[in-house]
């Protein structure tokens, strides 16, 4: 049976779901990519916005309706707040709710052994789902069962440290669907790391909803990852999915000095008005965030920012976003992932009366999205020349590209003949005459030049 599974939004589902297909690879399931046709879909859905609502039905109307009348199990976020308006949308649809979706590990087996027994497949995925939710109070099982060895659509290894939240922003509905912020004991952070290392990972990706608030023997992310540098090699990588900068403090800042920790922070600004953050629930300031960036680039060479921005906030008013505009052009951010306000039901702004009309949401979404391309073009041009470290992750008729510890993706030339997905290269950033827009990488191959095992993911 070819198994495939979709993942919306963010690196935590990537994660997640990496783990879940790891499971359906152990007990002998195909687990293919989006160019081949599967008897069982998994969406792996996410609630931040309505439009990965959306983007979330539509895919899950196209996969219910292929030929081959698949089975598409649906899980994550979305699927904890809305469970009975995913399963209304085809006749094999199955939902399990976020609460219950590491309990999806435990499919692969079961559906294994009864398909060997002649019993059909939707049969076994609706009694699995159903048995559940109906455990759920007794459930044994953890967000921290996640633990994936092996990566179908990723050749780095994500590893999940932290799950929930504890902010409850007025616009954000995550915390409702994932809970309280917890995380995964400190020596099994070690434990699984040192395991990934072992594995030949080239880099390891530390995720959670919000792996700033990650908290374990009386110490937080800079004791974490103090641990971790302690014991892994000189050659493994390490990268930070998103950090709040409420809770960038200076022992956690100091680790960033470690060459081994990657030169890519994504930190959700969401807004750089005092008034509009204090307004919508965010737990620091703009001069917070200035002396945050600051010290970051006192440790970090010319790093890689990225950050969430949020447009259209209710009340947002012309003032206020044009401070959100000047500070980000102040601090010369890399990368803005630009969000238009989208209201969640549940969250304290859905009901605001006080909405910010969409054409003008849309209009503040738009300056922002153009001096992002600017802003990227600038930091690119920075880095023409320079030597860097690109980990490969496609290859397209004979033509790799990967992806740099500072976050850029490149077209890499000159790779080896048995160059391998995972495999890091040093290479020389050039800027293609005929194309401004396209990053190329030259691998220049020296006798002193360290690349971590080639590894298959």
């Amino acid at each position: 049976m070819n198994v495939f599974v979709y993942t919306l939004g963010c690196k935590l589902n990537q994660c997640e779901s990496e783990a879940i297909a790891d499971a359906f690879g152990k007990e002998g399931f195909s687990v293919v990519g989006s160019d081949q046709l599967a008897e069982l879909y998994v969406v792996n859905t996410c609630t931040v916005t309505s439009k990965a609502e959306q983007k979330a039905r539509r895919m899950i109307r196209k996969f219910s309706t292929e030929p081959q009348s698949p089975i598409v199990l649906v899980t994550g976020c979305y699927a904890q707040m809305e469970q009975d308006v995913l399963r209304a949308l085809g006749d094999r649809v199955v939902v399990v709710p976020l609460e219950n979706k590491s309990s999806l590990l435990g499919l692969p087996r079961v559906l294994a052994n009864r398909l060997v027994a002649g019993v059909d497949a939707l049969e076994v995925v609706r009694g699995f789902a159903s048995s559940c939710i109906g455990a759920s109070a007794s459930s044994e099982s953890s967000p921290f069962d996640y633990d994936a060895a092996t990566f179908s659509y990723h050749c780095r290894a994500f590893l999940k440290i932290q799950d929930g939240c504890d902010n409850s922003c007025a616009y954000c509905r995550v915390t409702l669907a994932r809970g309280d912020a917890i995380s995964l004991r400190r020596d099994e952070v070690v434990r699984r790391s040192l395991a990934l290392e072992q594995e030949g990972y080239s880099e390891i990706v530390l995720t959670g909803v919000n792996i700033s608030a990650y908290w374990s023997e009386g110490e937080g992310l800079g004791g974490l990852l103090r641990a971790l540098l302690a014991v892994l090699g000189p050659d493994i990588r390490i990268r930070l999915s998103s950090l709040e900068p409420d809770r960038l403090d200076g022992e956690l800042i100091a680790q960033f000095a470690d060459p081994r920790i990657q030169p890519h922070f994504h930190i959700p600004v969401q807004s750089a008005s005092d008034v509009v953050l204090k307004r919508v629930g965010r737990h620091y300031d703009v001069q917070r965030m200035i002396e945050v960036i600051a010290r970051i680039r006192a440790v970090k060479d010319d790093p890689f920012l990225a950050a969430d921005v949020i447009t259209g906030l209710p009340s947002e008013t012309d003032g206020e976003f044009e401070k959100t505009v000047r500070f980000f052009r102040e601090q010369e951010f890399s990368q803005l992932h630009v969000f238009p306000y989208s209201p969640r039901p549940q969250t304290p702004l859905f009901d605001a009366t006080d909405r910010i009309p969409e054409s003008q949401r849309d209009k503040r979404a738009a300056v922002l999205r153009n001096l992002s391309a600017i802003q990227l073009r600038r930091y690119t041009a920075r880095q023409i020349g320079k030597s860097l470290e690109v980990v490969l992750e496609d290859c397209k008729d004979g033509n790799w590209t990967g992806l740099s510890g500072n976050y850029l993706k490149v077209q890499v030339l000159g790779t080896p003949s048995d160059a391998r997905h995972g495999q890091r290269l040093v290479v020389v950033l050039e800027q293609d005459a005929r194309n401004p827009n396209l990053i190329i990488a030259r691998y220049m191959p020296s006798p002193s030049e360290k690349s971590s095992n080639p590894r298959i993911g």
